[in-house]
């Protein structure tokens, strides 16, 4: 699939989107502020050691010192054996015998500061790759618990003979279950490149240095999202156009020459109006060409996708009418998973198909639009209900996660109360309280729609509950409240 990359720089913000054919595929997003520092390798300075706490502060540059535990301090395991077998049957030596005051360490970053408490440390270094983790202390050779055993034995001496006797240790990544040696081995050469770069920063660098910061998005394209179908790749900003130049030169020189700096006067984003896509992409119903929608629905457990005709009529009969919208949806939904990046388990509601063949031809396509996806999918076949199950492994926060938050209103319900039900759960509150209390006056703050309710159709029941508790009630409209706000004063 021919595709290509638009990468929209600003300081505060890089965005990067993936066309195929004039539509949006994927959309990536990072802000400079919520970038993590999880991955970051620093020469660290020991400041303090706390024998009582079996701990270490590690002054790495930041604001706050660091802490490193003596669980996460490495030493290096018997010949033969791996890390953990080593932690497991060797005694934990003292913090105070490993580590003294003005040390110079090698740290690596495997918890972000949170309030008060500073980044926790590790002396284990580990390099992520797109699909290796590098071990470059530990010669062992691993395989991701979350492929299956019957292939883990034949990956490991596949990943054993690539590997060499370099030295460094590889796992490999559920994203690698089905990579080719060809790929395998430009990982093994990027991360190994990698881990140079961070030694000799070691011996020249200062304490309180970076030595090493996980990869950017800009970084990460270059390493995952280009492909033989990558056509172009185009940055709006010469600064990050030169840096990343240099930097795919070094590491990956055949993406490297796709780059080109995009010097036009509208801005990249509006070639293919992709802040339009964006925000339909946060839209809960998605139009089809024919007339029908789709509804997608973003829950804590589950997402799901509603097929409608709409307005389409344009068939010869109802059920070549369903069978087109289906077909077309299917290419849809699969579209709209990599845009919005939902993951987790997927059901659709396809419109009920009468036919086998159809819904086998539906079922056909949906599976050849997901196989496009780079992440990993699974779909079943339908069920007795008509719906269609399927999992799309989750790699981040979803489109909607990022740029959203719930509305502070309906607190992500999606529905607020009418304003006769908040009038009736005020007339019980105003009982309930006048049981416990004896006030001159009850006041109710309230929303406009709520207070106006009450001056009209409802202040019949009002004058009666006034009546009935003995006291006057008096009503102030508050602009400033939603509609399920109120306050019940008590004069």
């Amino acid at each position: 699939m021919q595709q290509d990359i638009l990468i929209n720089w600003s300081p505060q913000e890089t965005r990067v989107a993936i066309v195929e054919h004039g539509a949006v595929q994927e959309l990536h997003v990072e802000r400079t502020l919520e970038r993590g520092l999880v991955g970051n390798v620093y020469l660290g300075k020991v400041a303090r050691v706390l024998p009582g706490m079996q701990s270490a502060f590690i002054d790495i540059g930041l604001e706050r010192a660091a802490f490193l535990h003596v669980a996460d301090v490495w030493h290096p395991p018997a010949e033969g054996e791996s890390l953990s077998a080593s932690r497991a049957s060797q005694p934990q030596i003292p913090i105070e015998k490993q580590v003294f005051e003005g040390q110079s360490l090698m740290v690596q970053v495997i918890k972000d500061p949170i309030g008060t408490k500073g980044a926790r440390l590790s002396t284990q270094i580990s390099i992520a790759g797109r699909l290796l983790v590098f071990l470059p202390q530990d010669d062992h050779i691993g395989v991701s618990q979350k492929i299956p055993t019957t292939q883990r034995d034949e990956l490991r001496s596949r990943l054993q003979k690539l590997a060499g006797k370099e030295g460094g240790g590889f796992i490999l990544r559920t994203n690698g279950e089905e990579a080719s040696d060809t790929e395998l081995g430009d990982d093994i050469a990027y991360l190994r490149k990698a881990w140079a770069r961070i030694k000799d920063a070691a011996l020249r660098l200062p304490a309180q240095s970076l030595l090493h910061q996980d990869l950017s998005l800009l970084q990460r394209v270059l390493r995952d999202l280009v492909g033989e179908g990558t056509q172009t790749i185009r940055v709006d900003s010469r600064e990050q156009f030169d840096l990343l130049k240099a930097f795919g030169s070094e590491f990956m020189p055949a993406a490297a020459e796709k780059l080109q700096h995009y010097k036009g006067e509208r801005p990249i984003f509006d070639l293919y109006s992709i802040d339009e896509e964006i925000a339909k992409a946060l839209a809960r119903r998605v139009e089809l060409k024919s007339g029908g929608y789709l509804i997608v629905d973003q829950t804590e457990a589950l997402t799901t996708v509603d097929v409608n005709t709409g307005g389409f009529v344009g068939a010869r009969n109802f059920d070549d009418t369903i069978f087109k919208t289906n077909l077309e949806a299917a290419q849809a939904i699969a579209r709209q998973l990599r845009l919005r990046n939902l993951g987790g388990i997927i059901i659709v509601d396809f419109i009920d198909m009468a036919r086998e063949d159809h819904r086998e031809a539906v079922l056909g396509e949906f599976r050849k639009q997901l196989a496009r996806d780079r992440v990993k999918t699974m779909a079943g076949g339908f069920s007795q209900l008509g719906l269609v199950e399927m999992t799309r492994k989750r790699t981040r926060e979803s489109l909607a996660h990022m740029l959203c938050e719930p509305c502070p209103t309906c607190e992500g319900k999606g529905i607020v109360k009418t304003p006769r039900s908040v009038a009736y759960d005020i007339f019980r509150e105003i009982l309930r309280e006048a049981r416990q209390f004896n006030p001159r006056e009850f006041r109710v703050v309230a929303s406009p729609k709520v207070i106006e309710l009450f001056l009209d159709e409802e202040s019949q029941h009002l004058a009666g509950l006034s009546e009935f508790i003995g006291k006057p009630v008096s009503l102030q409209s508050e602009a400033a409240m939603a509609q399920e706000q109120y306050d019940i004063v008590l004069l």
